[in-house]
């Protein structure tokens, strides 16, 4: 096993001893190894099919041996994902452009707000192309605080000579270029990171009876993601319906300035009010097992757990807010709640839990249906080859149309 560190003293060989690659290099960047393991292997798989070397620049987790095994190369870059520390990003910002330097890939693709901003900054100065995605605002844009100017101003910056900004949702791009953070002629929106409609297949099981169906909330356990509304929604619904059960699954304890601690999910558990079931490097089996997906968040790019669950032909609840009513059509494929407003959470899911099981069928249909038609994976794979090889062109001097 060879991993590249921040600093290079450890490197792997046909980097140490300055090899030239017989095929050119692929740059990707997230938060996570997982991020990268989870919404970007079908993009990886493709590159290499088209002649690239890929590698991946993440924190170290338990999903980093996996982007070897993969054939990735992998560097390891330390980064503080819960901080706002200007001297530790600037550290951040060194230590891509040392590992950009090193590695001279092609293209650079950015994911998450961090490698989005100083990634992109350290490929601008090597003359990098950047293609970023932008998969959702965050909480600076969602709380607007003191830090949302900052971020503004950041992104504006970063994207000021990006070779293409990639949206999952409308409103996103237009938030984006009203406030002048990006060239819109530098745009496009795309269906979320896709679904592997393969991997993803209805589930056979027939619903719960009504009054004692399960929902299930799948989402990094942070109160941007509606948390305390679902919380306090079950209670509700549970005090007419106790034969409804109320489920989360997703990480405690997230580095996030936003995160739900982990005793307040013990008190909701010893109560009754959910069941907490962890988290899972497989989410397939208890999305097959629920009646219905539940996703009260403040603000998404493209609900990445909606675009599974409706795969499977699951009915959906959301909050109507980007990046989950695109996905969501009300008394189509689920029901919308409105935002920040548990009550109203409540009421949708009750008229859920009551509906008679062939409704309950009929919406799971009209979820894999609208995947089917409109998130299919290959759409966002085509289209990050096609820019992909539109820059390399571009840099060589040819006229494109990007």
């Amino acid at each position: 096993m060879h991993f590249c560190d921040p600093d290079f003293r450890n490197v792997t060989p046909s980097i140490r001893a300055g090899k030239i690659r017989q095929r050119p290099c692929i740059a990707m960047s997230a938060n996570a190894s997982w991020n990268i393991v989870n919404f970007r292997s079908g993009l990886i798989r493709r590159l290499m099919a088209e002649g690239y070397d890929v590698a991946v620049l993440a924190p170290a987790d338990t999903h980093s041996e996996t982007l070897l095994t993969m054939g990735c190369r992998y560097v390891p870059l330390a980064m503080d994902n819960k901080g706002a520390n200007p001297l530790r990003d600037l550290g951040l910002m060194r230590r891509y452009h040392a590992a950009l330097k090193q590695l001279r890939p092609v293209a650079y693709l950015g994911y998450t707000i961090k490698p989005n901003v100083y990634g992109s900054l350290a490929a601008q100065a090597l003359a990098i192309p950047a293609i970023n995605n932008v998969s959702g605002l965050g909480t600076a844009f969602i709380r607007n605080t003191w830090l949302t100017p900052v971020v503004k101003q950041l992104y504006r910056t970063a994207f000021r000579r990006s070779g293409m900004v990639f949206f999952q949702n409308e409103d996103d791009r237009s938030l984006f270029t009203q406030h002048k953070l990006v060239v819109p002629a530098r745009t496009a929106v795309l269906p979320g990171s896709g679904i592997d409609l393969t991997q993803f297949n209805p589930s056979p099981t027939a619903p719960r009876p009504p009054g004692a169906r399960h929902f299930l909330l799948i989402a990094r356990l942070l109160w941007d993601k509606g948390i305390g509304e679902y919380v306090e929604a079950a209670r509700q619904v549970r005090a007419r319906y106790p034969g409804c059960r109320f489920q989360i699954l997703g990480f405690l304890d997230v580095e996030n300035r936003t995160a739900v601690s982990r005793a307040d999910v013990e008190c909701w558990v010893r109560e009754g009010t959910i069941d907490y079931l962890g988290s899972t490097d497989d989410v397939r089996p208890f999305i097959e097992r629920a009646d219905c997906i539940v996703l009260p968040s403040y603000r998404e790019g493209t609900a990445r757990t909606l675009l599974e669950a409706a795969a499977m032909g699951k009915p959906l609840i959301a909050t109507d807010v980007p990046g989950c009513n695109n996905v969501v059509v009300h008394g189509e494929n689920g029901y919308l709640a409105q935002v920040r407003n548990a009550a109203d959470l409540a009421q949708q899911i009750e008229t859920f839990a009551l509906l008679p099981s062939e409704r309950v069928t009929a919406l799971g249909k009209r979820s894999r249906a609208k995947v089917e038609t409109e998130f299919d994976e290959r759409i966002v794979i085509d289209r990050y080859v096609e820019i992909v090889t539109a820059l390399r062109a571009e840099s060589k001097g040819t006229a494109i149309n990007a």
